[in-house]
Order: structure tokens, then C-alpha cells, then sequence
């Protein structure tokens, strides 16, 4: 087949283009340019960097394949980075890495991959995508500390017959052991832990720089509605929030709600974290149709432990009602189903109740 094999620079992107070459396939590598500031400058840490790209190009020439940048700023810009600062304007925590899978990277490349007269496009993800006779499905990767199934829930059927996720049976030990092997530059290059468009400065600060009316002032209240103190602006804080509140008080206090509208942060105890389930907006299953049994596990964050849940139909949403209460579910965060390592879809969390 001819592959083509989005490279981002690190070793897991340069491995999963090493094991297509050693299948026999016909490679090509290509690194989609995402972000850069008004004055034209690319981040200097985390991913999509110049040296990201230099190390991608320079893979591509160890394994002997062609290489090539793709574009794409400004629809990088217009479906993640501004619904990014949308999100903290209504007081959610958004995932920018899922609407970035959703809405730009996938598309995007299986687009150029047509382009290119590709067959398949190959990614560096932890998940495995395995042909059942009811469809293709989305599994979580083998090593449980890396997998990334999560980030890849809202992939399609006609998606996933033309992708191709090599490392999804590998541990990341054996990932970096394989790129020893082949001398590859990345092979003990470490993991990027930015968000790209951020890089290594603070988003909060990224949040102030582009959108300043995250920066609005307002009270920060008990459950009484007593003030107790004030803050710069409701993007410093997110559900669940403990630390950095600047309160002096005795017992541990958490950020229980955000009220975007009057710019109001609500703290209470643990307690008061606890919701019984949530309303999930923008779902989609894998399958294309909701799984036969409404019993299912849900993870509520990238790094929560799946939580069993009864899902129902709620008009164009679905309503997720947990076996047993959670703590700091926070609105804008995805909420991505599973049945043991079967992905079963997923969606954005609109709101909770109790």
C-alpha cells in the first residue's frame, strides 16, 4: 500500500513511519504546520516546533522516504484555538487535543492522504483500530500508561478503514527500543506534555495575550454566597480546582462551579464536588449507532478511571447517570464511553446534576 504517515517530530510518530517502511509499504511522511503567532513565529516548546519538523525531516531522510509540511494555520485557528478560548469564556475546561483530532488533524490528513493518492494514513497514537464482522473497531492501545483512546473516541467507521495505528501493540519501552534499533534521532527524545499552541508558557497567559475577556475580575463565593474572595479572571480555575485558589482558610476548599456570566467562582469541601451524572452534547459512536446495552463505563478526564454509567437518550443529547457519585466532572471536558478496551464513542460534557 502507499501509507501516509503523520509525523510530529517525536518517537512514536517516527517508529509507527519505521514499521510501515519495514511492512514493505510506500511511505510518505508529512507534518501539518498548525500554529503560529500574529508575528508569524512558530511555538518554541511542546509539539510543532521547528526542531519538531527538523527531527521529522530528518527521520524521513534516515528511513529514506519523502517528506513534506502542510499548512494548516488557519483552520487550525478557526476549529481549535478560538473555540478553545470560547470554552473558557463560558467557564468550561476544554480538551483542545480532541477537537484537534475532530475537527482538523484526521480530516485534514485523510484529505492530503487521498491527495497524495494514499491508501491508508498511519499515526503515532496508542490505540488500536481491529476489523470485526459488524465493523471496525477502536480499542485502547496495549500499554494502559500511554494509551490515547480517548483523544480518538469521535473517529468514524469510514475513518477507521483507512487508518492505520502501528504502535497500538506496543509498550512505549519496546516503541523507543525499536527506534534504538533502527539509530533513529528520536528515539530518546521526551514526550511533549504542552499543549501545542501554548507551548511551554502558561495558558492562562496564552488565554490573556488572545483573550483578554477571560481576564474579567470577579468574586469568589461559598455555598452561602458569602464572598470570600476575589480573582483575575474564571480561566485561572477549573472543576475540582484545590490549589491556587489564594484563600486563607483552614479546610481544604475546592472550585465546585463556575459562573462565566458574572465572572463568579463557587468553592465548597469535597462533598460538594460529587455529581450523580452528567448531559453529554455532540455524541458519536464508533459503531455509528448507540451500543445494544445502555450499560457502559464512561472516563470523564484523559487520566480518570472508567466509572460504570447507564446512558439514555435525551433529544439530540444523551444523559449519563453514574453507579455511583463522581467528583470534579467538569463541563467542556469529554466524556468518552467504553465496554472493557472497546470504544464505544463519546461527546462534551454540557453540564452535571445532582
Amino acid at each position: 500500500m502507499k501509507v501516509v504517515v503523520a509525523m510530529s517530530g517525536g518517537v512514536d510518530s517516527s517508529v509507527a513511519a519505521a514499521m510501515m517502511v519495514e511492512a514493505g509499504h510506500d511511505v510518505v511522511g508529512v507534518t501539518l504546520k498548525q500554529w503560529e503567532d500574529v508575528d508569524g513565529n512558530l511555538p518554541t516548546a511542546g509539539c510543532c516546533t521547528v526542531g519538531d519538523a527538523e527531527d521529522a525531516r530528518r527521520v524521513s531522510a534516515q528511513l529514506d522516504i519523502p517528506y513534506y509540511v502542510l499548512d494548516y494555520v488557519d483552520e487550525f485557528r478557526r476549529a481549535v484555538v478560538e473555540p478553545f478560548g470560547r470554552s473558557y469564556l463560558a467557564g468550561q475546561t476544554p480538551n483542545p487535543c480532541v477537537e484537534c483530532n475532530r475537527t482538523v488533524r484526521f480530516k485534514a490528513l485523510l484529505d492530503r492522504t487521498a491527495e497524495l493518492g494514499g491508501d491508508v494514513l498511519a499515526t503515532g497514537h496508542y490505540a488500536r483500530v481491529v476489523w470485526h464482522p459488524s465493523g471496525y473497531q477502536l480499542k485502547r492501545g496495549l500499554d494502559a500508561n500511554k494509551d490515547q483512546s480517548y483523544v480518538l473516541h469521535m473517529l468514524t467507521q469510514e475513518q477507521l478503514e483507512r487508518i492505520r495505528l502501528p504502535i497500538g501493540e506496543l509498550t512505549k519501552p519496546a516503541v523507543r527500543d525499536y527506534a534504538t534499533r533502527l539509530g533513529l534521532r528520536t528515539a530518546n527524545k521526551p514526550d511533549s506534555q504542552e499543549i501545542c499552541f501554548v507551548g511551554a508558557g502558561n495558558y492562562r497567559d496564552f488565554l490573556s495575550d488572545h483573550f483578554p475577556e477571560t481576564t474579567r475580575p470577579g468574586p469568589i463565593v461559598d455555598q452561602a454566597g458569602q464572598q470570600v474572595g476575589s480573582h483575575d479572571g474564571t480561566s485561572g480555575f477549573t472543576i475540582g480546582q484545590r490549589r491556587g485558589l489564594g484563600l486563607a482558610v483552614q479546610e481544604p476548599r475546592f472550585v465546585v462551579d463556575i459562573d462565566a456570566a458574572s465572572s463568579t467562582i463557587v468553592i465548597g469541601d469535597r462533598d460538594d464536588l460529587l455529581v450523580d451524572g452528567c448531559v453529554v452534547q455532540g455524541v458519536s459512536f464508533v459503531s455509528g449507532g448507540p451500543p445494544p446495552s445502555r450499560s457502559v463505563e464512561v472516563k470523564v478526564r484523559y487520566r480518570s478511571q472508567p466509572t460504570p454509567v447507564l446512558l439514555e437518550p435525551d433529544g439530540l443529547r444523551w444523559r449519563v447517570e453514574f453507579a455511583s457519585p463522581q467528583a470534579a466532572v467538569a463541563p467542556g471536558q469529554a466524556a468518552v464511553f467504553y465496554h472493557g478496551d472497546l470504544v464505544l464513542g463519546g461527546g462534551t460534557i454540557e453540564s452535571t446534576f445532582r
